[in-house]
Parts: C-alpha cells; sequence; structure tokens
C-alpha cells in the first residue's frame, strides 16, 4: 500500500503531459503504477470479482514482460469497489482514482449477452485509448472460449490503450487477394488454418467446405478461418493471442503489410511493435536483466462525496455582474448538481480565505437553502488562491481526511503566488476542479486541474454564452450510479430587445425526466416566463431570486416525455436558460453526452480535436445533430458540426463519437468549449457489430482434427433495448485548453488537408476501378481542398516511401467537394500492366490552394480476379425454325431484338 501512495509525486508529473486520457497511469523504472480498474456500481455484489482481477492482472504481466522483450510489466493496481457494496477493513478511501478516470471498467454487458472485450480509441495510431472494457462473464471466464483467457485478451487491450495500436483483424473483411491466392487477415501469415464453413438446420450443424464469389474471387460470406492445433508461430497479440504460439507482437519482419486491417490502414502499413517501439514508453525504458516483481493491489472504496467550494470574491468580481453571475451558477450546483448524501462546505477568499460555511450533509432542501445563503455578495481586496485552498483543506479535515475529496476553485484574478501550495495540493489527495473566469484569471490556474486530475473549465463575460452556469453544471461526481448524476438538457442565452420572445422547446425523453429544474436567469429585471409541458399544461410557481437575478422550477415527480415549451419575454437584456434532470430509472441507462478535446494545450498551428461521446449504456447513439461551440477569451465564437464519419478527426464510423478538427484560432489564451446534441437514433435500431478495438471473438478451435464451433458472434438487434427511436436534447460541457503562439491578423494559413483515412477501392468490368473516400477541406476537415493527386503502383512499399515517384493517375476531370461529402472516382490504370492475378496499390494526397499538402491517405489495394470460363455446354437440339431476315417488318421483331440485347448486356453486368 505505501508504495502506491509514494507514487502520486511522480503520477502528478504525468498528468502535467497534457495527454488526451485523464489516466493516472504511470511509467517507474518499466513498471506501470497508478492503474485504476473500477467495478461498475450496477454490478451485483460479488466478492470473488476482485480476486478475478488480481489474478488476471498477476498472469498478465509476466505474458507482457516478454511480449515486450522484457521491458515492460504491471507494477501496482488500485481496484476501485462501489460504495453500495459492504466495507471492510481492508477497504480504503480512494484519493485521485475516480470512475471518470478508471483504465479498465467492470460492467454488466448492455445489451444482455454482449461479452465482448474492447478498449475505447478515439485518436489515431499512437495516441492513448480512453477506457478497456470487461464484463463479468469475461472476468470470471465463462466466455473464454470465445475470447481466450482474461490474462492475454488484458495484454491486447493493454496494447490498444497505452501505445494506441489497432487489430490485425479484420471482421469486415476477413478474406483479400494477393499473389493470386486468397489469404485470411491475420498477422503473420506463418498462423495457419482450415478454411471452413457451418451449416445449420433442424437443430444440427455440420461443416462445409468455403463457397467461392465467382466476382470477387474470395470466399463468401459464412466461411472463416480456423488456426490448426497446435502452431510454431510467434506473433502476433494484435490478431489472436488465444493461439498458445503466439506470444509476441508482430514486427517489421513477419508484418503482414497487404492484409486489409485496421492496423494497416491506420497506422500507414507499420507493424503493431513499430508503433510500440515510437512510443514514449519504450524510448524512456531499456530492457531488464531480472525478472520483475508481482503485482500489487490496493483495495479502494468509493466513499460519500465530499466538495468545498472555493470562491473568488475580489475586487474585480464586482466587474460584469460577476459575483451575480457567480450566485446564479452556485445556487444551480448547491439546489441541483450536488447529489444527495454529499457533504459541502464553502470557502471565499479575497486577499485572505473566511469560511463561510463548515462541511453540511445534503439530506434534502433544508441544507441546500442554507448553503445558498452563504454565497458570497459584496467584491471587495485582492486574489489569495492559496489561502482558499489552504482554508478548504483545513474544513475538510474538521471531519475527513482531504484524500478523495474535491475543490471546485473559481477565480477571475492573477495571482502571482499561486505556485507556493503546489505541493501541498499534491500531498493532498485532493482532486481540484478549476473555473477561470474573465480573461484575468491566473495563467497558473490549470495546473491545479492538471496535477490532481481535476475538469478544467472557462467561462467568458459573455452572459448570454451562459458559461459559468455550464462550468457549475459540468461537475456532477465522478463517482456513482449513472442513475444519481445530473444530466443537462438545455443551455441557451440571448440579448433581447424592444420586448421580444425567446422562444423554445425542450426534449425530455423517456431515459431521464426524474428531479427536473428549469433554471431561468437575466440582467436587469424579472422577464415574462411562460412553460408547457407536452399535454399542453401550463406550470407556474417558479421561485424567485431577485437579489441573484434568477428563477427556477422544480417539476414534481418524474417529468412529462416529450416537448416543454417554454417563450420569455423581455427588452434591453440577457436571459439564460438552464434545464437540468436525472435519469428516469435505476435499471435503463439514461442517454448522455460526454465531450473533451484531445488535448488542454493547443500550440499553433497543431490543430485541436473536440470530441462528444453519445452513449447509451455501452451503446452508441447514431445520426444525432452535435454542435460545438467553441469561445476565445476574446469572446469570438465558433461553431462546428460534430460527424461521426469516421473521417477527418473522427477515428470510427458510427461508434457514438462525433468528432472535428478546431483551426480557428484568433488569439491566445484559453478557449471554453460547449457541445449541442439533438435527436438521434440509437444504435439498437439497426443490426450493428459491437466495437472493434478489442479481442477476436474466436469462431470455433480444432479439437483431435475435429473443428469445434462456437455460437455465432453476438451482434445487437432492435428489440435489445426499450425505445430503439429515441429523441433527445443534452448540452455538455467540453472544458476548456489554452492556445500560444497564435499570431496577429491576418493569420495565415498553414493548415493542409487532413488525411483521408477512409479511401476504398474496388474493380468493376475488369478494368474500371473504383474509389471511394470521403472529402477533406482546405483546412484539415474545413472548407474544400484545391485538387486530388492519385498515385499508384504493384508495390504497397514503394507506393508508401517513395509516393511522389509512384505512378499518377489523370484527375483532371476530378474537381473537390467540401469537405465530408461523399467524393467517387473511376479510373482505367494505363501505362502499368493490369491483367489476371495484378495485385495494384492506391493512395491519394489533397492538396489546397496554397499547395499545402495531406499526408498520404491509407493505402488500398486491387487484385484484379477475372474467373476460369465454364466448359461450353452441350446444346439441346431444338426445333427448326424459319429463316429470319434481320431487316424484317415482321411485327414484334423489333421488340425481341430489343430484349435479346437487354439480356445479354444484363448477363454480361451480373456477371461483372
Amino acid at each position: 500500500m505505501g508504495s502506491f501512495k509514494s507514487s502520486v509525486f511522480i503520477l502528478v508529473l504525468h498528468l502535467l503531459e497534457g495527454a488526451l486520457s485523464n489516466s493516472l497511469i504511470q511509467l517507474n523504472n518499466n513498471g506501470y503504477e497508478g492503474i485504476v480498474i473500477a467495478i461498475d456500481p450496477n454490478v451485483p455484489e460479488d466478492e470473488t470479482l476482485i480476486q478475478h482481477i488480481k489474478d488476471m492482472v498477476t498472469q498478465a504481466s509476466p505474458y507482457l514482460f516478454e511480449a515486450t522483450e522484457k521491458r515492460f510489466y504491471f507494477k501496482n493496481v488500485a481496484i476501485l469497489i462501489p460504495e453500495n457494496w459492504k466495507t471492510k477493513p481492508e477497504y480504503v478511501r480512494p484519493k485521485l482514482e475516480t470512475y471518470n478516470n478508471a483504465d479498465v471498467l467492470i460492467a454488466e454487458p448492455n445489451p444482455a449477452g454482449n461479452d465482448e472485450p474492447y478498449t475505447e480509441q478515439m485518436g489515431n495510431c499512437g495516441e492513448k485509448g480512453e477506457r478497456i472494457h470487461f464484463t463479468p462473464n469475461f472476468l470470471t471466464g465463462k466466455v473464454a472460449s470465445q475470447y481466450g483467457s482474461q490474462e492475454r485478451v488484458f495484454v491486447h487491450e493493454w496494447a490498444h490503450l497505452r501505445w494506441g495500436v489497432y487489430d490485425e483483424y479484420n471482421n469486415n473483411q476477413k478474406f483479400y487477394l494477393f499473389n493470386k491466392k486468397r489469404e485470411a487477415v491475420r498477422c503473420s501469415k506463418g498462423i495457419t488454418g482450415k478454411y471452413e464453413a457451418i451449416q445449420c438446420q433442424g437443430g444440427s450443424c455440420t461443416n462445409k467446405p468455403c463457397r467461392i464469389d465467382t466476382a470477387t474471387g474470395l470466399y463468401k460470406e459464412g466461411c472463416e478461418f480456423i488456426p490448426f492445433e497446435p502452431q510454431t508461430e510467434k506473433a502476433s497479440i494484435m490478431f489472436s493471442q488465444s493461439i498458445g504460439s503466439v506470444v509476441e507482437f508482430c514486427t517489421e519482419k513477419n508484418h503482414n503489410k497487404e492484409a486489409p486491417n485496421p492496423q494497416n490502414q491506420k497506422c500507414n502499413l507499420r507493424s503493431t511493435w513499430e508503433v510500440i517501439r515510437d512510443s514514449e514508453d519504450f524510448q524512456k525504458t531499456t530492457p531488464m536483466t531480472t525478472q520483475p516483481p508481482a503485482p500489487t493491489f490496493s483495495l479502494l472504496q468509493i466513499g460519500q462525496r465530499i466538495v468545498c467550494l472555493v470562491l473568488d470574491k475580489s475586487g474585480s468580481m464586482s466587474n460584469g455582474d460577476r459575483l451575480k453571475r457567480l450566485n446564479q451558477a452556485g445556487k444551480l450546483f448547491l439546489l441541483q448538481i450536488v447529489e444527495q448524501g454529499s457533504w459541502v462546505g464553502m470557502v471565499t477568499f479575497d486577499s485572505a480565505a473566511h469560511v463561510q460555511s463548515e462541511l453540511v450533509q445534503i439530506n434534502g432542501a433544508t441544507e441546500r437553502d442554507a448553503l445558498t445563503k452563504s454565497l458570497p455578495t459584496v467584491a471587495s481586496g485582492g486574489t489569495s488562491i492559496c489561502s482558499g485552498l489552504r482554508s478548504a483543506f483545513a474544513v475538510i479535515r474538521k471531519k475527513f481526511s482531504t484524500d478523495g475529496s474535491e475543490i471546485v476553485l473559481l477565480t477571475d484574478g492573477e495571482d502571482n503566488t499561486i505556485s507556493s501550495c503546489f505541493n501541498e495540493v499534491k500531498q493532498s489527495g485532493a482532486v481540484i476542479h478549476t473555473v477561470a473566469l474573465g480573461p484575468s484569471a491566473a495563467k497558473e490556474l490549470e495546473e491545479l486541474s492538471k496535477m490532481t486530475g481535476g475538469l478544467q473549465t472557462y467561462a467568458s463575460d459573455q452572459a448570454q454564452n451562459n458559461g459559468l452556469i455550464d462550468a457549475f453544471g459540468a461537475l456532477s461526481s465522478g463517482n456513482g450510479a449513472a442513475s444519481q448524476r445530473a444530466i443537462q438538457l438545455e443551455s441557451k442565452g440571448l440579448t433581447l430587445q424592444n420586448n421580444q420572445w425567446m422562444n423554445g422547446t425542450v426534449l425530455v425523453d423517456s431515459t431521464v425526466g426524474n428531479d427536473t429544474l428549469f433554471l431561468i436567469t437575466w440582467t436587469t429585471q424579472l422577464p415574462q416566463i411562460l412553460l408547457q409541458d407536452p399535454s399542453g399544461k401550463k406550470h407556474d410557481g417558479f421561485v424567485v431570486d431577485t437579489n441573484a437575478k434568477m428563477a427556477y422550477l422544480q417539476i414534481p415527480g418524474t417529468a412529462k416525455v416529450g416537448p416543454w415549451s417554454y417563450s420569455l419575454q423581455a427588452s434591453s437584456q440577457t436571459l439564460t436558460l438552464t434545464v437540468t434532470s436525472r435519469a428516469s430509472s435505476a435499471t435503463l441507462p439514461p442517454i448522455t453526452v460526454t465531450s473533451k478535446m484531445n488535448k488542454d494545450a493547443g500550440k499553433f498551428p497543431s490543430p485541436m480535436a473536440v470530441y462528444a461521446k453519445i452513449h447509451q449504456g455501452s451503446l452508441p447513439i447514431l445520426r444525432a445533430t452535435v454542435t460545438a461551440v467553441i469561445e476565445s477569451v476574446n469572446g469570438k465564437t465558433v461553431t462546428l458540426e460534430l460527424l461521426d464519419n469516421g473521417a477527418g478527426a473522427d477515428a470510427a464510423k458510427d461508434d457514438g463519437i462525433y468528432s472535428r478538427y478546431f483551426t480557428a484560432y484568433d488569439t491566445n489564451g484559453r478557449y471554453g468549449v460547449k457541445v449541442w446534441a439533438l435527436g438521434g437514433i440509437n444504435a439498437a435500431g439497426q443490426r450493428v457489430t459491437p466495437q472493434q478495438n478489442g479481442a477476436m471473438y474466436i469462431p470455433g478451435w480444432i479439437e483431435n482434427g475435429e473443428i469445434k464451433w462456437n455460437p455465432p458472434r453476438p451482434e445487437i438487434s432492435k428489440n435489445d433495448l426499450q425505445g430503439n427511436q429515441v429523441c433527445f436534447s443534452r448540452t455538455s460541457s467540453g472544458g476548456s485548453f489554452v492556445a500560444t503562439g497564435v499570431p496577429q491578423a491576418p493569420i495565415p494559413d498553414l493548415f493542409p488537408p487532413c488525411q483521408i483515412t477512409d479511401l476504398k477501392a474496388n474493380i468493376h468490368g475488369y478494368k474500371f476501378i473504383n474509389l471511394t473516400w470521403t472529402a477533406p477541406g482546405d483546412d484539415y476537415d474545413h472548407g474544400t481542398a484545391h485538387k486530388y493527386i492519385i498515385r499508384i503502383s504493384t508495390s504497397i512499399l514503394d507506393l508508401r516511401d517513395k509516393f511522389n515517384e509512384s505512378l499518377q493517375v489523370n484527375t483532371s476531370n476530378l474537381i473537390p467537394k467540401e469537405a465530408n461529402s461523399k467524393e467517387v472516382f473511376v479510373f482505367t490504370p494505363e501505362n502499368i500492366s493490369f491483367e489476371n492475378g495484378t495485385d495494384l496499390f492506391i493512395a491519394i494526397q489533397a492538396v489546397d490552394k496554397s499547395n499545402l499538402k495531406s499526408e498520404i491517405s491509407n493505402i488500398v489495394g486491387v487484385s484484379l480476379f477475372i474467373p476460369p470460363q465454364s466448359p461450353p455446354e452441350t446444346p439441346t437440339p431444338s426445333p427448326p425454325c424459319p429463316d429470319i431476315n434481320v431487316n424484317s417488318t415482321i411485327p414484334g421483331l423489333h421488340i425481341l431484338k430489343i430484349m435479346w440485347k437487354w439480356l445479354g448486356e444484363l448477363q454480361l453486368s451480373v456477371a461483372l
């Protein structure tokens, strides 16, 4: 236990790196420390799961050590145990470990029966993943025949999570042609096996030979590659770690670069080991000469939430109604966001700290109302952030340890002494969420969030953007069940003139509705408020707070499902509307939207990427309209439509993660991020395969020379969830980031088109090659590119390494479309031999009007397959027909000739 706690200081250094993930993992002398494995609160209490986790990691560590040439092992792991499980003396309170930053989540399958292990990956090749997902059935070995042993799967998923590599199999294309041979998509080719299909009828199943598609030369759907047993090939873990002989990652020596798999597509044909070798982990380690120790484990149990608000009331807080806006946001947090049973205290600071309230447990409206009366109402004095933090630690320590507590720190002022308490913050074990208000908040503020894993947000002085309320609305607990967390349905603002109206609707869907709150703020005087539920019933009774210039209404019970209509009327003032709710059921997962940037600091001209994950439980929500608004410190806003199309910044299509690049820098400093999501269709509304970035589902195995088949890989069907068609609205704070290196206007064009990552190719008519891809833009995935360069080669490596020397295709008639449009281009290879059995490789580069070029696209291959001619059939004698003159005027003959011609063309097209 001691070694785990002593790692916090090194852990802090890792957090300062500003990686995509919020993980607490650090690498120390070849050993991974700070790994967090969390058991979801909805998992029924089962103490044996803890031992299964320990066994999995303990057995995985030597497998990882040997697979990485004695470089890495698992040193220590924290296991997060739900609050609703029984307490034990050996369970201690977490420090910085939360469900939000867990590296592995053990959760019930959703829908039931889908126990596939997988890893969320938002970024590009080589970028760390987000989180590994396992189910209790996987952990206890109940699906070992489908995925292999838990410890080997864990190493497969670890490679996704830590090094950003991808799978070397492909469920969507299991076979390909190369050198006139049908090959299974695998790495390495040294893995041998049978090609078999299974046919089931009336409860009995028989093996069948795989059938060949005469149009493509490939095996038809239903065919599987079943590896022989035993094997001698040692690679690769990212193909199928379940094969007994497989103990290594593919290297450049045995990598199957022609296989159409995600690793080749996303990593520029590099082997898994090449990507790992380029990682920061690899660069700062050398192989060990001794065997590593076994992992150690810390058992941490989630406890009651402990929060202390630390609020700036210095003189600058009187500017621009900041203090009133702080009161509005603070009241939302205290009345609605913080969960029942939490302990909440309050400290304010100017030149010194003032305790406004000791820790109070929230049991109902009485405590909430009392805390709101402690919010500051007068602003004066200087800014001493460390005084406020030290006072908050003292408030918490009167009742609890600061381990695992939270501090919400808001300031609008500069403080050049803030670094004087960094060491105290590091040692406290508290998570600090920071809210930077206005353009002059201390530049070092974000360091406090980074070093403790807290949320960092920014709110401008533009009241209509509702940034301060959004920041406090994002502060739901990082622990506890999803049904307990506040969910923001709406956040809008508008400046009205001459008795104008602010009208709109808020969708309350079936997954939310409990504890629903409508909050309205204004800048001068109370507006007229009209609110109707979906049945047309008007709702009055808003509680009006004239001092804080806000009114709110709590909907009793569960709010009615459907559109709630609001109309607000005012003159010459700014209004905002915020609506929050909670899950309608403890068993039906609510639709949630979580948003973030790929990093917390951007240096011009490097683009930022904004992500919004929209899920219901573990299922993605598809075809939602998702919009990000990014606001600079100047108050300028940029609106981006986020897409789930697998192109540009989006890593995978239809995974419920919507993405887009941000390039519209206008100044240095902080940028705030907010996301709106509307509508959407649950992935259960259609048949879709589950998440791809995970261990391969084993179709079957060979036992004593006979194939033993597993059940078919599970699919999600439209009946797996209630209400497969869901209309909803959500808003989400994406935190903030800091931009540096932005030149003064006019800002030069230094942004090339983004890389094309979804190029596909197929052959028509034995000579036409049909290409499809998603159009990039002039600046990454915005605007319109100027032209495309398409090159081909019979050598995949020549095309990658000598692209500019490869044969160029004539694209003079190819005019680029606007970014994110679908491009189609058909060409016939010229000046290159294209005969039966030819393997041809193709890649694209986009060029913008400033002659900036994108990276080379993913490389695709086509193989010309002309099926052998069938032996001529012996004609059947037919009765003699009279001679017919082709120019005859016999009625109907012209139509007959057209039919003959049409049937011939139809036969030809079917053959193609």
